[in-house]
């Protein structure tokens, strides 16, 4: 993720997506498969989880240095309503930051909707180390040092494999740029686990 400042239109360029993410594009989406249960849920949720990845990214880099939000104390949970943020951050500096993230993902820079701490990635490393590790064991002998050399190659294969693999499938799965999210309040509330946090609240906008 780059700390620039450059215009969303170059930033647009940098952006490794095979296809440009169009505006109506889940809207259109939603009014074709309306019938479809849970649709609308799910694609709520993918543009919730941008835009907290955007958030966490706009509240690391905004200000001076002194009064950033730490990026790595900093962590999130998305739902169709919002999404929580956990951490020490000021309420005002978080209206701000939300505000500032919205403009700026749908405004082009789509980086933003990307963030390597995401659990995205620790999903994709764990299936990817499952899935090598079942492979290697059915294609091995059945000896002992083989399987053990195997498993070993296949956990050092999904950690390379695992940073690249994550950030596609939070580009094309599980995130969306926010085109038709709206942010209604923001306030400090209880999670599901009763664990306090910032809750952003939003609504779907055609």
């Amino acid at each position: 993720m780059t700390t620039n400042t450059a215009s969303a239109a170059d930033r647009t360029n940098e952006f490794p997506f095979d296809f440009a993410p169009q505006p109506t594009q889940d809207a259109d989406l939603l009014r074709q498969l309306d019938f479809v249960p849970g649709l609308k849920e799910i694609l709520t949720v993918r543009q919730v989880h941008a835009l907290e990845h955007a958030t966490v990214w706009v509240l690391s880099q905004s200000g001076p240095a002194a009064a950033r939000a730490d990026n790595q104390l900093l962590g999130g949970m998305s739902t169709d309503e919002g999404f929580y943020l956990y951490g020490h951050v000021d309420i005002a500096q978080l209206r701000q930051a939300v505000g500032e993230a919205l403009h700026r993902i749908a405004g082009g820079e789509w980086d933003l909707a990307v963030h390597p701490r995401c659990g995205t990635n620790l999903s994709v490393a764990m299936l990817l180390t499952a899935g090598l590790a079942v492979g290697i064991n059915l294609a091995l002998p059945k000896g002992p040092i083989l399987q053990l050399l195997g498993l070993g190659a296949a956990a050092a294969a999904a950690a390379q494999l695992a940073p690249d693999a994550g950030s596609l499938a939070q580009r094309y799965v599980t995130t969306a740029i926010p085109f038709n999210l709206s942010v209604v309040d923001i306030s400090v509330s209880n999670d599901f686990w009763g664990r306090e946090a910032h809750f952003v609240r939003v609504r779907w906008v055609e």
